[in-house]
């Protein structure tokens, strides 16, 4: 274990903090204190996913463990988040809205252990990249939804919550799946190159096998044949 993994599992562990903050009647709504401590728990959490990664590269401890928990614990925090907004504020968060963006988060971890079989990996696109900083915005604009729906900044003005919290989680639907659609494009065509590689070396090796003895039809002198 190394300081990269200490900070993985900090976000795991604050996955079932974050639910039973969510549905616990120990923090009241009356004053928003339950909605801005889960926020802040998973702003924290989502933070570490940047900060692990980081560190290992940094440090040069990037070890099989890491890899194996660090996309689980990102999988782990997206699924418990939707999950428990589904019950907490279903307005916002249907439970087909949670379906989709777990169903990409799995899609995508799919391919990529299929792509690792095979010898290659996807790398990261720029898309997945840009949905993690919707998917915080999202999850903490539907939570503080729940108890503000404007939050006053000065005077007249105020933060429209629940409109970014709509606009949100319709801008955090369509990236998960062009981006799932991105990911399975690249790894339909590497695995197509891979075939087609595959395929031309097969043949080669084929063609190497049947010219290594010629076939003439004729015995070398002074060979020895078998009579019938």
């Amino acid at each position: 274990m190394n300081l990269p993994n200490y900070i993985t599992l900090s976000r795991i562990f604050s996955i079932p903090l974050l639910m039973w903050i969510v549905s616990s009647n120990r923090f009241s709504s009356e004053h928003g204190e339950k909605e801005i401590l889960a926020s802040l728990i998973f702003i924290a959490a989502s933070i570490t996913d940047g900060i692990d990664g980081y560190l290992a590269r940094k440090r040069g401890q990037i070890t099989t463990m890491g890899m194996l928990l660090d996309p689980l614990a990102d999988k782990l925090l997206i699924a418990a988040a939707f999950v428990t907004l589904v019950q907490f504020n279903p307005v916002l968060v249907p439970a087909w809205i949670a379906v989709v963006i777990i169903g990409r988060e799995f899609l995508v971890s799919g391919l990529r252990s299929i792509a690792a079989s095979e010898g290659f990996t996807i790398q990261a696109s720029d898309l997945g990249k840009s949905k993690m900083f919707v998917q915080i915005v999202s999850v903490v604009a539907v939570v503080i939804d729940h108890r503000w729906k404007a939050w006053p900044i000065w005077g007249p003005y105020f933060l429209p919550i629940h409109w970014i919290a709509y606009v949100a989680i319709w801008v955090m639907v369509s990236l998960s799946l062009v981006s799932a659609i991105d990911y399975f494009v690249a790894f339909w065509s590497k695995i197509d190159r891979q075939v087609v590689k595959h395929r031309r070396r097969a043949f080669v090796l084929s063609r190497r096998r049947k010219g290594d003895v010629p076939s003439t039809g004729k015995t070398a002198p002074g060979a020895i044949t078998d009579q019938l």
